[in-house]
C-alpha cells in the first residue's frame, strides 16, 4: 500500500530532497534532444550568449526538480497526476557541476468536489543549488487518492449536451505564419499566431523520458497504467513541455538559417524568465500527434537589459482529435532591433 494519501499532506510543512548533482554531459544531452540553443549546448557559442556561459535548458531543471519530487514523495504515495502549474520562475541560470536541492512546502488541501476519493493538493517548490540560492521556484496542483473518501458530491441535475468546441472538425483552424527572417522585438506584432510543429508520442519515447525524470507508474508501465485514473500509458507532462521546446527550438533555428541566407543577421534570443498557467488539460497517449501553436501576446523593452526587451506568447497544443491537451503562457528575452 502507498505510504502517503492525501490526508498526510499538512499545509505549512516543509521538506528537502537531494542533493542531485548536474553534469555538463547530462545538460547537453537533454538539451540536444529538446533544446538545441547555442547556449545549452555549445560552450563556445555560449560565451556570446545572453548569459555568457554555458546553461542548463529551463525544461531541464524542471524536469530534475520532477525526478526529486517524484523519487521522494510521488513513487511511495496514491498521485493521480498533476492539473498544472500555477506558476514557475527560472530564477538564477544552472551551470555544470551545480548541485541541486528541492525544497518543497505543503501551501494548502483541497478535497476534491466532484470526486470524493481525491483530494488536491498545493505545493511550492524553490530549487536551491551549493550556495543556497533559488535556480527555480514552481507553485503546482497535484491530485492524492484518499486514505478515507469524503462524501459523494450531490447529482447535479443533467443539462442538454451542447455542441462540443473540442470536435475536430470544430476546432479553430490555425494559419501558419512565417515569421520574417530578420524578425527582431520591434518587429513583432500581438495577435500573430504561428504553427511550430507536429509530433507523434510513441511508448517507448514515453517510457524513456519517464524513466529518467518522472517514473510514476501511468508513465513506464503499460499495464499499471489501465487501472490509473488515465485508462493508459500516457506522457509525462514535463515530456509534453519538452517537446513544445524541442519544435520550437527547431522553428527559431530555421528563421535563423533563413536569415543568414539573405545575408541578414537574425534576431538573438535570450532564456525565459518562467511562464504562468501551464495546464495539462488531457493525457497524451502513446500514438497521440499533439500539433503545436504559439500566439504573440505582448511586448515590452527590458527594464534592465539595453537593446533587449520581452515578447510574451500563448502556447497551446491539441491533439489529432482536435483536444487542447496543453497550454502555457510564457515569456522570452528577445533581442531589439540594433538603432
Amino acid at each position: 500500500m502507498p505510504r502517503l494519501h492525501f490526508e498526510d499532506f499538512v499545509p505549512g510543512t516543509t521538506q528537502i530532497f537531494g542533493p542531485v548533482p548536474v553534469s555538463k554531459e547530462e545538460m547537453i544531452a537533454f538539451a540536444r534532444e529538446y533544446d538545441p540553443q547555442p547556449f545549452h549546448v555549445d560552450e563556445i557559442a555560449a560565451k556570446d550568449s545572453f548569459i555568457g556561459t554555458l546553461i542548463a535548458s529551463g525544461w531541464h531543471t524542471s524536469s530534475i526538480n520532477m525526478r526529486l519530487f517524484a523519487d521522494n514523495v510521488l513513487l511511495d504515495s496514491t498521485s493521480m497526476g498533476s492539473p498544472g502549474i500555477e506558476e514557475q520562475k527560472w530564477l538564477k541560470p544552472v551551470r555544470p557541476g551545480d548541485t541541486l536541492r528541492s525544497r518543497m512546502t505543503t501551501l494548502e488541501t483541497r478535497p476534491s468536489q466532484s470526486r470524493p476519493d481525491i483530494g488536491l493538493v498545493r505545493f511550492q517548490f524553490e530549487l536551491v543549488n551549493q550556495s543556497d540560492e533559488v535556480v527555480l521556484k514552481q507553485t503546482a496542483w497535484v491530485m492524492f487518492g484518499r486514505r478515507e473518501p469524503g462524501p459523494a458530491a450531490p447529482e447535479r441535475p443533467k443539462q442538454a449536451k451542447s455542441p462540443s468546441k473540442t470536435a475536430a472538425s470544430d476546432a479553430p483552424k490555425v494559419t501558419p505564419i512565417r515569421v520574417t527572417s530578420d524578425a527582431y522585438l520591434d518587429d513583432l506584432v500581438a495577435g500573430e499566431m504561428r504553427e511550430i510543429g507536429s509530433y507523434t508520442f510513441t511508448a517507448e519515447e514515453i517510457i524513456r523520458f519517464a524513466t529518467h525524470y518522472d517514473p510514476q507508474r501511468f508513465h513506464i508501465d503499460a499495464e499499471a497504467a489501465k487501472h490509473s485514473l488515465f485508462g493508459g500509458l500516457c506522457a509525462s507532462g514535463w515530456h509534453t513541455a519538452s517537446v513544445w521546446m524541442k519544435l520550437m527550438a527547431a522553428e527559431r533555428e530555421r528563421v535563423r538559417d533563413d536569415a543568414l541566407r539573405r545575408g541578414e543577421r537574425p534576431a538573438r534570443l535570450g532564456p525565459s524568465p518562467g511562464f504562468t498557467n501551464l495546464k495539462w488539460l488531457k493525457p497524451v497517449f502513446a500514438g497521440d500527434t499533439i500539433t503545436y501553436t504559439t500566439t504573440l501576446t505582448n511586448k515590452r523593452a527590458s527594464a534592465s537589459r539595453s537593446g533587449w526587451g520581452l515578447a510574451f506568447h500563448h502556447n497551446s497544443g491539441v491533439n489529432q482529435k482536435g483536444e487542447e491537451v496543453f497550454a502555457f503562457d510564457g515569456a522570452v528575452f528577445w533581442e531589439k532591433r540594433p538603432s
